[in-house]
């Protein structure tokens, strides 16, 4: 039986079964702006000390991890995902958001799983979440990935 499903597995990865469908890039000159290392944020825990996003491109696949952390506490957020498309303004993710806020939720993490996007509007110089509405508390969130 071990050989049968060790066959179809290799099989599997053969026809690509298994494999992960390429991001969307309708915008080349945002899929290169978004590619790297970016300050990251959430409201909660700083606006002057920045938590890191790293955008990586393999095989046509993006993906974004990211985390900040607070400083002489608990709180944090986190980011990890496979991003789906690029425009020229915004982009789509799909994974997960916790966020763990002292005073939000009684101090326990949230965690949001799903399709994100990340949208620039006006001047601002960086990419905000557009579900800004925290599932686990009555809070708007605001998690900002900045322009390198």
């Amino acid at each position: 039986m071990k050989n049968v499903l060790a066959v179809v597995f290799v099989f599997a990865i053969s026809i690509g079964a298994f494999a992960q469908e390429r991001t969307g890039v309708n915008d080349a000159a945002a899929g290169k702006k978004l590619l790297g290392r970016h300050k990251l944020s959430l409201q909660w825990i700083s606006w002057d000390y920045f938590g890191l996003a790293t955008v990586t491109n393999s095989r046509g696949v993006y993906r974004i991890k990211g985390e900040q952390k607070g400083r002489g506490n608990t709180d944090f957020v986190k980011v990890d995902g496979t991003i789906k498309s690029i425009d020229a303004k915004e982009f789509v993710f799909e994974g997960t958001i916790v966020s763990q806020i002292s005073h939000i939720n009684g101090g326990q993490p949230c965690t949001r799983d799903g399709e994100f996007t990340f949208k620039i509007t006006g001047t601002r110089k960086y990419w905000r979440l557009m579900q800004m509405d925290n599932p686990c508390d009555p809070v708007a969130d605001y998690v900002d990935i900045y322009f390198r």
